[in-house]
């Protein structure tokens, strides 16, 4: 039975999870606080956010994930393959134009970081690329269009995580960087994949002189990624998918105060580490990149949007408009990736028309020099 409301539009009672994951009814007009605060959501539901890209187990389709931790935390499994490719061939991967593939997805941020170094080490000629379609369903994982997969004619991600490994255990994600010669997969962690095409394929590579993991400050760079990767990469993972309230306010807390720390940082200098472009400053755009059209809405990370932070959306801007950049970036396909492919989150599954964003309007970050 419909209640009125205020301005007298129907409110109908609906169903809420009590503790224990049993359902009762809650009725209220707009106005009231509905549901308590502090109540904990533990319906299957909620948890199912967490099992909706399915994995492989010994070999075979799964239509069922992980989970989340017992405090309901989302926790990011460690990736399998860790091959390292070598300039030299020392580590049975040598560096040669043609031998490797790409497997990638335009909205995952984690793919993109390693399609803008592709790109702006120039070698786009040297490693071919697949791209994977937008929607990721528990059926069938990440897939690829008939056609689109030239090197081994796969429609399906998994399948191409079971050629290399036909008893793989675990979720088939991207990105995967593939060796045709021995027909395995080398690697799928974006890290590896990203300080091979910085560091190792100078020889054949349209912009050697570029490094984005600079000796000198390794260290440094290596510190700033991990300081991140938590709190914001990961970070707004942890928010869309958590458990409960105190999962979710607890990572939201720990994204927005590093986020404030960012942009202090960034009033004072031009990049993360001072004046030198690092793949630390990529590492963070892919994820400021999706915020304000994503992660702000269906992630729930609203307490203020990235074009609120004068610094890391000028930062943001500038990186978006270094020459080539852009043309990795994929706005469409993001969106559509996230608000069809998380059925638990947005069940209805449509795909908002907003927000404009101007990533072109100037940055004013040169004021640094």
């Amino acid at each position: 039975m419909a209640v009125l409301g205020a301005g007298s539009l129907p409110f109908t009672p609906f169903l809420f999870p009590r503790f224990g994951g049993k359902w009762g009814r809650v009725k209220g007009t707009r106005g009231e606080l509905l549901p308590h605060r502090k109540r904990t959501v533990t319906s299957t539901l909620i948890h199912q956010a967490h099992c909706e890209m399915g994995r492989l187990l010994d070999g075979e389709w799964i239509t069922a994930d992980l989970g989340t931790d017992a405090q309901g935390r989302f926790v990011r499994r460690a990736t399998t393959f860790r091959g390292k490719i070598s300039a030299d061939g020392s580590s049975g991967f040598p560096a040669v134009a043609g031998r490797y593939h790409l497997y990638i997805s335009n909205a995952c941020g984690w793919s993109h970081r390693c399609l803008i170094i592709r790109r702006l080490k120039g070698l786009e000629d040297a490693i071919s690329v697949s791209f994977v379609q937008p929607f990721m369903g528990m059926e069938n994982g990440w897939t690829l269009a008939e056609g689109a997969d030239a090197v081994n004619g796969k429609t399906k991600l998994w399948e191409v995580y079971v050629a290399a490994q036909s008893d793989y255990t675990g979720r088939a994600s991207v990105p995967v960087l593939w060796d045709k010669e021995t027909k395995t997969i080398v690697s799928n962690e974006s890290l590896d994949i990203a300080k091979a095409l910085d560091r190792e394929f100078d020889s054949i590579a349209g912009n050697p002189s570029l490094h984005l993991f600079p000796d000198e400050l390794q260290v440094d760079v290596d510190k700033m990624v991990a300081a991140n990767y938590d709190p914001v990469n990961n970070g707004v993972y942890k928010c869309g998918f958590a458990g409960n309230q105190e999962a979710h306010e607890e990572a939201s807390r720990a994204l927005f105060k590093r986020l404030d720390e960012l942009e202090e940082l960034l009033g004072k200098q031009r990049y993360l580490l001072g004046q030198r472009l690092t793949v630390a400053d990529w590492y963070l755009f892919t994820t400021l990149y999706r915020f304000d059209a994503v992660y702000y809405c269906h992630f729930k990370c609203n307490l203020k949007r990235i074009v609120d932070y004068p610094n890391l959306w000028g930062f943001t801007r500038e990186l978006y408009q270094i020459p080539g950049v852009a043309e990795t970036c994929n706005m469409d396909e993001i969106k559509q990736h996230y608000y069809t492919s998380h059925e638990s989150i947005h069940p209805r599954r449509y795909v908002p028309i907003g927000p404009e964003i101007d990533f072109d309007q100037p940055h004013g970050r040169d004021r640094f020099g």
